[in-house]
Formats: structure tokens, sequence, C-alpha cells
């Protein structure tokens, strides 16, 4: 006869049969992960860019930035507060040394100019008549002194005739006191004229030299307004193209504000701009190689700026070539000076991934192999084709140069 199941043996069954699902889908679960291990994803070759790693020389380089600039440019400022009164030219005009580029309101400068000159004039007739008079007083001195040393002279010989009077009974004691009195009196007066003569000497020649000290400073004045005129007469430095200027009729100018601009647009630099940290390796004469829109120039550092802004040095490259086609201002440039020659390294060619000396993850391709594999690398110093590789490859492997973000996280990427 069939016996009823309990409901504790029907719980059991029920759970065993769960436990073989479970076990049977583990593993199936299982074999696919191993599976998905076991067969690596695939990539086609011919859609990979690589580079091969071999032994050799590099040129080791300083990478930094730069701005194409024209060779010589000039800011032309107003030389006084004025009004533009004509425009001869515009900005792109090619102007000769010497072209006038524009006018500017002059009258009331020429006007002080004049007034100036008038007080330069006025001054020196003033010296003049200083020095006229002075002589005139320093010859009436002078002759005052004469008559003071004749009436001496005379005062002398009349002491001399009373005291022989006296001798022999002529004359009197009184009288010869009176004489000598006279005389001594005499000599004092000449004393003090002489005195007089010296110390107004003294005086009229600082009087003259502080008046010419005004007619120095007077003419120094002068002299800065005619070049301030002169200097109002804008015009071209030198051979150049006007790129920009004050082309507004009748608009007000202020002393020392920028009215024009002039450059030689067929002769440039590059201003380039370098970490600080590389301070000690960055000396005028060092050669340099640019990339100005893909094109490579060559050129050398003229000058290197002593103090750094914003961890940044400024230093002035001048080309070999400074009127290639490429050139033009504001352009970007890639500047790389040379650094050193490192000889017989392992190395791989400087492709855009590198970004400085460090450690990077590369997709490398063993020689012989048709995988690829994720090594970690250490790169070191760059030159303008290669960078040095201090651990993780040797001569014989490829590595991916570009391209691998499809790869996420896969470690091994089998090549078809």
């Amino acid at each position: 006869m069939d016996r009823e199941i309990t409901k504790d043996e029907q719980r059991r069954r029920a759970l065993r049969r769960i436990a073989v699902v479970a076990a049977v889908a583990a593993v199936v679960v299982g074999g696919a992960v191993a599976a998905g291990r076991l067969i690596a994803p695939s990539v086609d070759g011919a859609t990979l860019r690589m580079a091969d790693v071999d032994r050799g020389d590099i040129d080791v380089t300083i990478a930094g930035t730069g701005r194409v600039e024209p060779a010589f440019e000039e800011v032309i400022n107003s030389p006084l507060s004025s009004r533009v009164v004509e425009v001869y030219h515009r900005s792109g005009d090619v102007v000769e040394a010497g072209t006038p580029l524009l006018r500017l309101d002059l009258d009331a400068a020429r006007t002080d100019y004049d007034s100036r000159l008038d007080e330069l004039a006025m001054l020196r007739l003033q010296l003049s008549q200083l020095r006229a008079n002075n002589r005139t007083r320093l010859s009436d001195l002078r002759k005052q002194i004469e008559v003071a040393c004749m009436r001496l002279q005379r005062l002398d010989a009349e002491l001399v005739n009373e005291r022989y009077l006296d001798s022999i009974g002529s004359g009197t004691t009184d009288r010869v006191r009176e004489v000598r009195f006279n005389r001594d009196a005499g000599r004092l007066e000449l004393e003090q004229l002489e005195q007089q003569l010296a110390n107004e000497t003294d005086v009229m020649a600082a009087d003259e030299r502080l008046k010419q000290l005004e007619i120095d400073i007077k003419n120094k004045d002068v002299a800065q307004q005619a070049r301030t005129l002169g200097d109002a007469e804008i015009r071209a430095p030198r051979r150049a193209t006007v790129t920009s200027i004050a082309d507004r009729l009748g608009a007000t100018v202020s002393a020392g504000q920028q009215i024009a601009t002039v450059a030689d647009l067929g002769h440039y630099r590059v201003d380039a701009r370098f970490a600080d940290s590389y301070a000690s390796d960055l000396k005028a004469g060092g050669r340099v190689r640019l990339t100005v829109s893909r094109k490579s120039l060559d050129g050398f550092v003229s000058s290197v700026s002593p103090t750094a802004r914003d961890g940044m040095l400024d230093v002035v490259v001048t080309l070999d070539c400074d009127s290639a086609d490429v050139l033009r201002p504001g352009v970007k440039a890639d500047v790389a000076v040379s650094n050193g020659l490192r000889v017989d390294v392992v190395r791989i060619p400087n492709a855009g991934f590198y970004t400085g000396p460090g450690d990077y993850r590369l997709y490398v391709r063993r020689d012989g192999s048709d995988e690829l594999e994720v090594r970690q690398v250490k790169l070191g110093a760059a030159g303008y084709d290669y960078v040095e590789v201090l651990s993780g490859l040797v001569p014989g492997d490829r590595i991916v140069t570009s391209g691998t973000d499809r790869f996420g996280k896969e470690t091994r990427i089998k090549i078809k």
C-alpha cells in the first residue's frame, strides 16, 4: 500500500533538488568564467599604430611652448596731449622709415615752445646785463683802491718829511702824530677796499653762476620741448607694417597713450616659456627645434629671463630661417631645447602619450608573439624623436602608441 509522505520529508526532498540545481548552475557559471579567461579579446592588427623598441642614442631636449612674434615690433605713444588731425596710413600698410603715419594738433605746443624760447632769450639778456653791471662795479672798486694806494703813498712821504722837520727843530711832535694817524687810517681804508673787492667778486661770480644755471635749466626745458614737438610728428621708425593706428579724426589722445604700432612682418622670433625647474639647463646659445603648423624649424636661444614668473621662465628664440612661410604673428609653437646626448640606451619613438618622465601602462607585443600584454614601463628623458626607456621594455618589443582606450582594463589582447 502507498504510504503518505510527511511534510518534513517533502521539505527535505525540495531542498535536495534546489541544492542539485545550484551545483549544476555553479559548474556552468564557473566554466563560462574560465572559458572567458582562457579566450582573450582580439583586435585587428591593421587598426593598431605600433612602434619598435630598439637601442641607440637620444638627443635629450627640454620641452616648452612658444608663440611666434615679429622680430621687430614698436609701440608708438603720443608724447603730449592733443587730438588727431590727419591719418596718412591704415593698418596693414607697409611704410618706409621716416614716413608720417598721422598728424596731431600741435598749435598749443608750438605756442608754448615759442614762449619758452622767449623766456630763454630774456634770461640770456639778464645774464649779459648782470655781467655788465658787475664789471662796472668791480672797475669802480679797483679805481678806488688805486686812489687809496696813491693817498697812502703821499701820507707815507708826508710822514717822512714831518719826522725830518721834527728832527731839525722845524716841526712839532703833534704834527708827526697827526700825519702818522692819517697814514694808518689810509692803510686801513685801502685794506677795507681790497677786502670789499674780493667779497664782491665772489658774490658777483655766484650771481652769474646762478643766472647761468637758470639759463641751462631753461635751455634743457626748451630742448625737451623741441624733442617732444619732433616726436609729435608721428613717423615710422623703420621699414615696417602698420599693425594698429588711431584712425579716428578728432579723437583726443593723452600723453603716453598708444596711437600706433608697427612691426616687421617679414622676420619673426619665438617667445617661449619653460618650467622654472629647467633654469640651470637653459642658456643662451642652446640649439632649439620648433614645430610650427606641423613643420620643423631650427634656431637657438638668444636670451633667458633672469627671473621666473608664475613658475615659468621666458626665453627668446632666434630662428635660423626667420621668414618661413608658416610663420605668422600669434601662431603657437612646440619648442624643444637640446640638453645633451644619451648614448646607447633603450629607446622608443616619441609619441603623443608621453607627457614627461614617469611610469606608464603600455600594451606591448613581444618579439614573435601574436598577443598584446600590459606592462608597467618607466620612461626617462626625451629627445626630438625618441624617449629613453628605464625599465619594462627590451629591444625587439613593440608597443601600441595610440588607440588603447578601447581595451579598457584588459591585460591581454589577441592580434588577428
